[in-house]
């Protein structure tokens, strides 16, 4: 009679659909996952010997045989469907190499259920180191352009519509600033979710006196999750990082949509190099954005696993599941390689991309994006109130407009037409009063509060944001430095165990 390969529960070997269509593409990630996998049975035997709960014979045979598949690789495990996953396949090889005896015995006091929620755990922590890796790589990206062009005149748009002078420095200062908030976020979960379910088991923990913090201690954790329910129950870190994964991606969305728009040949605010421009199979003067509509569309694709994986789980009950469990995690290593991927093309865009200065200029000062600082003008030298200044900003700048004039034309004549029309009275603006007022330099310059786009302002922003860049690097060194250190550690102790 045929029976299962893992169970002798099951009397009837596995169906071909199921391990065609679940069993086989789970297995696509072995080689991924063996690493992981591997640390965590070098810690658990370390655990168990310590522990006293096999004896130095059964655990230097243990050590010996999981560093010789370690050694041999991935690819010396034959992947069998049959044994429904990666953990069963594995342990088959190493019972193959010590014996059924002994190699069972690796099994004490743990499940597959706060195995796998460990190997999402560490899997997921060199997700989000890596992610934060690439994000600050972009922020540098950003505050480099900052420093660069802290001059660089352009309009500023609000409703799409010219508003008020800024310079390309101070939009690269902002879009540095959001990104830290996104790697605030993200160390923060990184740290949080730095936990160990091991110990669990299936989830009501083990009678087996097992030392729960020593295992942590060796795959680098910072201690263990307490109540093994929620060890293994919950995968809410992953959750969590695609929401903010999410928040990334519609923040990267919205910086490709400007420059989507600036680099038009209506608005050539900005210039990217060929190389990183498509063309057109029939229009040969096409030049288009082919990274700027990618960033926008994976935007689409980032979102979707998150409410995929929250779907999918929000109808499990608070255990281990399948679908909770497993199918859940799909969206969040598709999210975080999408990110990844997306982080450097973003790089790209911000290293490359170059503001037209000539055409930036000569637009916020013809388009009236200066007429703020006309009503403020006439409020600190004419001691209007600011909604009067309004009005009468307004009625210039309509006449303007009908007569054809850009912004740089108003003149005294003009503002005080205006002025008797809306107030009953004239102002008594000079000349070089109205020009400075008009003049987009001039009204960038004078905004010098804290976060303000002066050069004066900018240089402050971007020195302390560069402060805070190299603070964060450093953590991420140490935290890397950290697991390299336990790393080593589990590997002295595994193979000092298999001397014994």
């Amino acid at each position: 009679m045929h029976q299962s390969k893992v169970s002798r529960r099951l009397k009837e070997p596995t169906a071909a659909e199921v391990c065609d269509l679940i069993y086989t593409p789970r297995l696509a990630g072995f080689v991924d996952g063996f690493g992981y996998l591997g640390d965590v049975n070098k810690a658990h035997i370390v655990m168990l010997a310590e522990c006293g709960l096999i004896d130095t014979a059964v655990a230097a045979a243990l050590a010996r045989g999981v560093l010789d598949m370690e050694r041999t690789g991935p690819q010396a495990v034959t992947l069998d469907p049959l044994r429904e996953d990666a953990y069963f396949n594995y342990e088959a090889h190493l019972i193959g190499q010590v014996g059924t005896d002994v190699g069972g015995r690796l099994h004490i006091g743990r499940s597959r259920n706060d195995l796998l929620a460990t190997l999402d755990r560490l899997r997921g922590r060199d997700v989000l180191m890596n992610l934060l890796d690439a994000l600050y790589q972009v922020r540098q990206s950003a505050l480099d352009g900052a420093a660069q062009h802290t001059e660089a005149i352009m309009p500023g748009y609000t409703h799409l519509q010219p508003a008020q002078p800024i310079t390309y420095g101070f939009y690269l200062s902002g879009v540095a600033q959001s990104l830290e908030r996104d790697c605030i976020r993200l160390a923060t979960t990184l740290d949080s979710m730095n936990r160990s379910p091991m110990g669990a088991a299936a989830f009501a923990g083990t009678p087996f006196a097992i030392d729960r913090a020593r295992t942590a201690e060796l795959l680098g954790f910072d201690g263990y999750l307490e109540n093994t329910l929620d060890a293994v129950g919950s995968r809410d870190f992953a959750l969590e990082s695609m929401a903010q994964m999410t928040l990334l991606a519609v923040f990267w969305s919205r910086v490709a949509q400007d420059f989507f728009i600036w680099s038009t040949h209506e608005f050539a605010l900005v210039e990217f190099p060929d190389s990183v421009a498509g063309t057109s199979s029939i229009m040969p003067q096409k030049k288009n954005p082919v990274v700027l509509e990618y960033l926008k569309g994976r935007t689409g694709q980032v979102l979707g696993s998150l409410v995929a994986s929250a779907v999918t789980i929000k109808g499990t009950n608070f255990t281990h599941t399948g679908d909770g469990n497993r199918e859940s995690m799909r969206g969040f290593w598709e999210s975080a390689q999408e990110c990844e991927q997306c982080l450097k093309l973003l790089d790209l865009v911000l290293r490359t991309a170059r503001p037209n200065l000539e055409v930036g200029l000569r637009k916020a000062t013809e388009d009236f994006s200066t007429a703020t600082g006309l009503a403020d003008l006439m409020v600190s030298a004419a001691d209007l109130s600011f909604r009067e200044a309004h009005h009468v900003v307004g009625a210039v700048v309509r006449d303007a407009m009908d007569k054809g004039l850009p912004a740089n034309r108003i003149d005294g004549e003009m503002i005080e037409t205006a002025a008797r029309e809306q107030l009953g009275r004239t102002l008594g603006l000079d000349a070089r009063q109205i020009r400075e007022a008009l003049d987009p330099l001039s009204n960038v310059n004078a905004r010098k509060l804290p976060g303000g786009p002066a050069a004066s302002a900018l240089h402050e922003q971007i020195d302390a944001a560069r402060m805070r860049l190299e603070h964060e690097r450093a953590e991420q060194v140490a935290r890397r430095e950290r697991l390299a250190r336990a790393r080593q550690a589990l590997q002295t102790a595994i193979e000092e165990l298999a001397r014994a």
